[in-house]
Parts: structure tokens; sequence; C-alpha cells
């Protein structure tokens, strides 16, 4: 799998040439109503791009405009728990910084763990901890790529900023936490959280951080939000289900589009 060849395609697509990306997680699609399409294209048109197979992920890369700024989005991501290497499941970041991509926002469903945090709330990433078993910068040495990547500041301060002053600006409560990512595709037991909690995480899911470390490794700037669309084992009073994801992910929609459009605004006007 070559990188370079997907972003070759991806050029070819359309004359824009965003340097912003935004993955959207389950839950995050509906930010495409705001979104001005210029180009699209489904990940099997891509080479090297692996097809998602979870309800919610489209798996579409889109090129446009999101609040007058030239972006490429991409519509649902490969998981580690469905089967796929680390490196199949960080390809698509490598072929974004390939293209040219500089700055990177993530954005996925999470289990709250922080008490004060409820279903439906948004929480940017301050830091993660990685629990997946797994590293996607493991095995050989890519040219011109560091292997021992500093990650003292995984998420990048400006960015940050932006999505944080984004948040005002569209009136919406934005919390903050520490992202735990575990490889799934079971939930936690209540044991876990509780030990979870200790550790620091203010929420935990299973995708983001191997998409971050790839992205850091290319040297792009990266922020992360996380939709808390249910509490974890052990808080949450009822059994988890995806369907609960995909429920309160819908009870939000407009709310997360409405915060990743200003977001939109705000980083064309400080470039």
């Amino acid at each position: 799998m070559n990188p370079n060849s997907a972003a070759a395609k991806i050029r070819k697509l359309s004359r824009l040439r965003p340097t912003l990306a935004l993955v959207l997680g389950s839950g995050f699609k509906h930010v495409l109503q705001e979104f001005a399409v210029d180009a699209r294209v489904t990940y099997a048109k891509l080479p090297g791009f692996p097809k998602p197979g979870v309800a919610g992920h489209d798996g579409e890369l889109l090129i446009g405009k999101l609040g007058d700024t030239p972006a490429i989005v991409l519509s649902g991501r490969a998981h580690f728990y469905e089967g796929h290497a680390m490196e199949q499941v960080t390809f698509a970041v490598r072929a974004l910084a390939a293209y040219g991509i500089r700055d990177l926002l993530l954005t996925n469903a999470a289990g709250g763990i922080n008490r004060k945090f409820r279903a439906g709330d948004f929480m940017l990433l301050t830091d993660h901890i990685n629990l997946m078993g797994a590293n996607p910068l493991r095995g050989p040495e890519l040219p011109g790529l560091p292997r021992f990547v500093d990650m003292t500041r995984a998420y990048d301060a400006k960015l940050s900023a932006l999505l944080a002053a984004a948040a005002r600006t569209a009136k919406i409560k934005l919390q903050r936490g520490v992202y735990l990512a575990v490889s799934g595709p079971s939930y936690e037991t209540p044991a876990e959280v509780r030990a979870f909690a200790r550790l620091g995480a203010g929420a935990v899911g299973m995708s983001t951080v191997p998409e971050t470390l790839v992205a850091r490794q290319h040297g792009l700037h990266v922020a992360a939000l996380s939709c808390i669309t249910n509490l974890a084992a052990g808080i949450s009073k009822s059994p988890l289900s995806h369907a609960e994801v995909l429920e309160t992910a819908e009870r939000v929609k407009l709310t997360g589009a409405r915060l990743l459009k200003e977001f939109g605004k705000l980083y064309g006007q400080h470039q």
C-alpha cells in the first residue's frame, strides 16, 4: 500500500487544495449537511483505503468547503476491532499527509467515565491513554519519518483553542478530558471503567489514538472531539449497545454539525 498513490488520485478529484481534514466518527456524519461538496469518492475507489464495516460509517471521502474553508472530509473510518491491521486503520491518515494536509480534526463516539458528563455532551480531548495493545508505528522504520515520536503534546493547543472558541460562538457546552482507547469490540466491564477513572480518563472509545499517533509522526497538528453517546458500564443504569450510541448521536446531530461548521469558519479566519 502506497499512500502517495492514494494522494495522487485525491488530487485529481478537485482543484481545491485544503490543508484541513476531518475524520467523521459515529454520530458526526450529519456535519455533511453543512459541507459544500465539490467532489466525492468512495473508499473502494481509493487504493489502500479499507472499507468500514460499522453502522454509522459511510466510507466516503469528500472535498469541499466547511464554513468557506476548503477541507477534506473522511466520512467513516476503519477500526482495529474489525480485524484490520493497524497499517490499514491508519492508511488514510498517511494518504492525507502525502496529499499535503497539515491540520487534522478527529471525531468519535465515546463512553463517558467522568460522572459529570451526560449522554449528548461533547468532549475536547486534552490527552489520551493507549490501551489498545498495539501501536501503528511498530514495524520497519519508514524513510524520512521518526521512529520515536514525541507525544508530549499529542493534541495541538491552537486547533483545540479554535474548537473551544467555536463551541462558545455556537453556545455549546464543551467538556474537556482524557480519552482512553481500547481495542473493542466488547464494551468495558464496570471494574475496567473504575480502573480507567483512576488512571484519569474522562471517556473511553475504540478509535482515534492510532490516527493521532500516525498524524504526529508525519508532523500534522491534531485536535479531537468526542461525542459522549453513552455513560460507561457501572455508571450507566442500563445495558450498553451500539443502538444507544447511534440514538444519542441522532439526537445531537444538529449540535455537532453547528460546532464543526463554526470551527471551519474560525479555522479559515486564522489562516
